[in-house]
């Protein structure tokens, strides 16, 4: 350990693991250092007075300290701690998908002040709104804007022209949508609706607030997420875990929704 090394910082745990008899591994998004991977000593104790501050989802001020193999959290003071993601499970799933799409799609120490100012307020959303989706899959269309994999939606990708709502694929590989003369009859790309087609260019280019006024069917929501999902799994070479539970914890969800709308998920 070296002076040197010490540092503070803000940071959201997107994920923990066990570590020894009492220890955890957390990973952390911080604004200036981007993820990071971290040694919480003596936190599984019952004694610990860190723990509270260092649950998954929390927002914490933290002291850390460097070391050879992993920094040391040395103290820990919660900023934030969106209590309603850990005691609604819509939410809480939602916030897992947010927070392993970050996870897969950023390496270590890639710093990004406008990811964690995003994530910090997807999170108060998620804790507090009642469109779930909408604030699930806004984050996921901003983050992908973030990182520099923002699609194209509004020139064919390969013959560049302005793209009208009707007939276009989404092709992953080629990076956006695709006009129907040069899409031609490829059965392996998925036809993106006019009404998925202004959804899509909605989360895109406006704000949160906007998007909100949309009046969204089911049959358009699952349209949307399933043409991120393929896009993210094309760039990750992975699927989600989260956004499969997701998907199966709507099953469930479909009698309480329509006697419950204000649940918007």
């Amino acid at each position: 350990m070296t002076q040197e090394r010490q540092y503070r910082t803000e940071a959201v745990v997107l994920k923990r693991s066990d570590f020894g008899e009492a220890d955890r591994i957390l990973t952390l998004y911080t604004p200036e250092r981007g993820k990071v991977r971290v040694l919480a000593k003596g936190i599984r104790r019952i004694t610990s007075r860190k723990a509270g501050h260092l649950e998954v989802f929390v927002r914490s001020r933290l002291l850390v300290h460097g070391d050879r193999d992993l920094d040391i959290v040395a103290q820990a003071e919660s900023v934030e701690t969106y209590r309603s993601l850990r005691e609604d499970l819509r939410r809480a799933a939602c916030a897992y998908f947010a927070a392993e799409l970050l996870d897969g799609f950023t390496g270590e120490e890639e710093g990004q002040a406008a990811v964690y100012d995003l994530l910090v307020e997807t999170l108060r959303r998620l804790s507090a709104v009642r469109d779930l989706w909408l604030a699930t899959h806004y984050f996921e269309m901003r983050l992908l804007g973030l990182l520099g994999y923002r699609p194209e939606l509004f020139f064919c990708v390969r013959c560049r022209a302005p793209l009208k709502p009707e007939g276009n694929v989404l092709d992953p590989a080629a990076g956006g949508l695709v006009c129907p003369r040069c899409a031609g009859d490829d059965p392996n790309l998925p036809t993106v609706s006019p009404q998925a087609f202004e959804v899509l260019r909605f989360l895109q280019t406006r704000p949160y607030e906007v998007c909100a006024t949309l009046s969204l069917t089911n049959r358009i929501r699952r349209e949307v997420e399933n043409l991120l999902e393929g896009y993210d799994v094309y760039l990750m070479e992975r699927r989600l875990k989260s956004a499969a539970f997701l998907r199966d914890l709507r099953r469930h969800w479909q009698t309480l929704d329509a006697q419950t709308p204000e649940s918007g998920t």
